[in-house]
């Protein structure tokens, strides 16, 4: 079996729901700039994702506030579904080292500058190069089939893979749900625009200090409602 056949089944074998491959030559400045990854090195990054339980975000709107909730989505939609992704990666690296190739695995959920609040690679810059979806007014990338409710990992490689197609366009059209249902208007409502900072659409910064405010109130900070109130990703 061809390698670009094997990778897809290992991935889903494993437990993934999308899988993609990015060309981060169409992003080269970006991923240097946020975490000098060597592009020549890595060309390609291998994205995998594993979708949200729709019947833990679905309470967030009514029940964020309750402790049992809050615990709740921390652990199963973060905790544990980080746990899960890094363990693909980590098979996934090895399967590429095995056949020949430079692969590094990339932490599911890993800051390392604090100042600008950010982890050394962009999973959803990764899963948006690879035509999994769109990146959304929420700085979330949203796919067609699970909406933001989705999370990432990646594996940076220089095996020839082919790589998906960007989606172009802005998916999220004239909709504002993530816009109007965050509560501390971190989300501005600008539509992406790969020439524009993160700061041009969403203010991290207030994000993080409302997540602190409610661990000071209830031990769990947890928000997620840019998550819950897209309609790419609600059942109706």
């Amino acid at each position: 079996m061809e390698l670009h056949e094997k990778m897809p089944r290992l991935a889903r074998r494993l437990g993934a729901d999308l899988y993609g491959v990015a060309d981060l030559s169409l992003a080269r400045t970006e991923v240097m700039r946020q975490g000098s990854i060597d592009v020549d090195d890595f060309p390609r990054a291998v994205v995998v994702g594993i979708r949200l339980m729709n019947s833990i975000v679905n309470q967030l709107p009514e029940g964020r506030e309750t402790r049992a909730l809050a615990v709740t989505y921390q652990t199963e939609c973060y905790e544990y579904v980080n746990r899960r992704l890094d363990d693909i990666a980590s098979r996934m690296a090895s399967a590429l080292q095995n056949a020949g190739f430079r692969a590094l695995p990339i932490p599911a959920s890993e800051r390392i500058d604090d100042e600008r609040i950010c982890a050394m690679f962009s999973h959803k810059l990764a899963a948006h190069l690879a035509g999994l979806g769109w990146i959304g007014r929420s700085c979330l990338l949203v796919t067609p089939q699970f909406g933001p409710r989705v999370r990432w990992v990646s594996v940076l490689t220089d095996a020839p893979l082919p790589s998906g197609t960007p989606m172009m366009g802005d998916g999220c059209g004239f909709c504002r749900a993530c816009v109007d249902a965050c509560p501390v208007k971190a989300i501005k409502g600008s539509a992406f625009r790969d020439n524009e900072p993160r700061e041009a659409r969403y203010d991290a910064l207030a994000c993080q200090t409302y997540l602190r405010e409610l661990e000071n109130r209830k031990e769990r900070g947890v928000c997620g409602m840019c998550i819950a109130f897209c309609p790419r990703g609600r059942k109706i």
